[in-house]
């Protein structure tokens, strides 16, 4: 490629590469500090607690997709994927189809597969949708789950950490005001 046709070429790049990124920027929310406080102490306390919890009862209370959960439910609290509704139903469920896949006989890279297939679609048609719902999915499936990872950690942590985030925006002043709405 000539020097000529070169620049031209990186010209446009640029150009298009500055677009995308004022889309992006129009797109995205934005965050004040004090939100940003507030999201890290938020979920610092709520999944320090599960974890207290989950030591002083002798219950698993936390899986890996609970954090995932807990990044909407005080990164971004008005999200509806982030209301009590998505986050506890949205779970549950996916922990109700990784036990039936697993019941079904289904593991492995499949198995996972329809697991998380299976959360989207039931997470849309009930109105539940939450992505970290998805993570539930695959763990219950990668882990073989029987009935009691649906209790424990998936619906007993979720269910916390719904009121933990509750309790946490009525407690702490100048918090986002959680939930918008409980169904």
């Amino acid at each position: 490629m000539d020097p000529p046709a070169a620049r031209h070429w990186l010209g446009q790049l640029r150009t298009s590469v500055h677009g995308e990124r004022e889309r992006g920027r129009a797109y995205q929310p934005r965050f004040t500090r004090d939100h940003l406080a507030f999201s890290w102490l938020g979920a610092l306390l709520s999944l320090g607690l599960l974890g207290g919890l989950s030591a002083w009862s002798g219950y698993l209370l936390m899986a890996a997709p609970l954090g995932a959960s807990s990044v909407l439910l005080f990164g971004h609290p008005r999200s509806p994927l982030a209301q009590p509704r998505n986050i506890v139903l949205g779970n549950g469920l996916a922990g109700l189809i990784a036990w039936l896949v697993v019941s079904g006989g289904w593991g492995g890279a499949w198995g996972v597969a329809l697991a998380v297939g299976l959360t989207i679609v039931v997470g849309q048609r009930c109105r539940c949708l939450h992505p970290p719902a998805g993570g539930v999915a695959f763990l219950g499936v990668f882990l073989k789950a029987g009935t009691g990872f649906v209790l424990f950690p998936v619906l007993s942590g979720s269910v916390l950490l719904v009121l933990l985030a509750w309790l946490f925006s009525r407690g702490v002043r100048g918090a986002s005001t959680y939930p918008v709405h409980w169904l």
